[in-house]
């Protein structure tokens, strides 16, 4: 689906010196995946993230989506079609007055039936439960709510993939759960493939693979399970490890029988209820 070979992106300072944000990136993700990018603050998931629908190009390498190389400026459309973008900030993406107009500017901009537009506007709305709120202003919600309504603004475009820079970043628990939950829906029921940007390790568990970043390069990536359950690399990485997997690991070493690489709550009671 997206495949990205050698990529590199650089800018230049005012002063004229260049500063590599991304360097040599090969990254291929398939149809349907479930992709989480971890990383600390600075380490590029961000700037990764917007080569993916073009809002950046690479200085060096190539990105390709579904065949389309994004550097190509008559690919823009079709590429943009295809990949949906959320930003850390809603209100960075909210156009209009009433949450209803909001979602339904992207089908506007593609001249769809009017019919159309209502029925796309109706279901994206129903898929993040935001439908009661149609009529609202949407800088009178929540952040949590004013995040549904720009995750329901971009389904509304039917794109294959969707990419969330860090979507969860401003909420609280109780918003970050939902999001979360509307994204796994995303997943798995509509099997649109999710590229997930984060900071939390916690969210990137539920990915299909998790992609680790340091300093512009891809560090590691495999399975949740193999690459998330090291906590002190991880905290060599400036990534926080979960509390429940550090004490998976300090049970293992103190001689139980408990595997070092659980992440969940559900497969730590499971081990401990096997030692009985």
């Amino acid at each position: 689906m997206i495949k990205i070979s050698n990529l590199s992106y650089y800018y230049q300072t005012p002063h004229k010196e260049r500063i590599v944000a991304l360097r040599d990136i090969d990254l291929n993700i398939e149809r349907g995946e479930f992709i989480a990018v971890l990383g600390p603050n600075g380490c590029g998931k961000t700037t990764l993230s917007k080569h993916l629908n073009a809002l950046l190009i690479p200085s060096d390498g190539t990105v390709r989506v579904d065949g389309l190389l994004t550097e190509n400026p008559s690919n823009l459309w079709k590429i943009r079609q295809k990949v949906g973008y959320v930003f850390q900030n809603p209100e960075n993406q909210i156009v209009a007055s009433l949450v209803e107009e909001d979602v339904a500017f992207g089908p506007e901009n593609l001249s769809l039936d009017p019919s159309e537009i209502k029925k796309r506007v109706q279901k994206s709305l129903e898929f993040v439960e935001m439908q009661d709120f149609a009529r609202k202003e949407p800088h009178f919600l929540s952040a949590g709510q004013q995040q549904r309504v720009a995750i329901a603004s971009v389904l509304a475009m039917e794109p294959e993939v969707m990419v969330l820079d860090e979507p969860t970043s401003m909420l609280d628990y109780a918003g970050r759960k939902e999001v979360l939950d509307i994204i796994d829906k995303l997943n798995k029921e509509q099997n649109t493939t999710v590229i997930l940007v984060t900071s939390f390790i916690e969210e990137a568990i539920r990915a299909d693979r998790a992609v680790i970043m340091q300093d512009g390069k891809i560090f590691e990536q495999g399975l949740p399970k193999e690459v998330l359950s090291n906590p002190t690399e991880l905290r060599e990485l400036g990534i926080n490890p979960l509390p429940l997997n550090e004490l998976a690991v300090s049970l293992s070493r103190a001689g139980l029988d408990i595997s070092p690489s659980l992440l969940t709550i559900q497969e730590m009671v499971k081990g401990l209820c096997s030692l009985s």
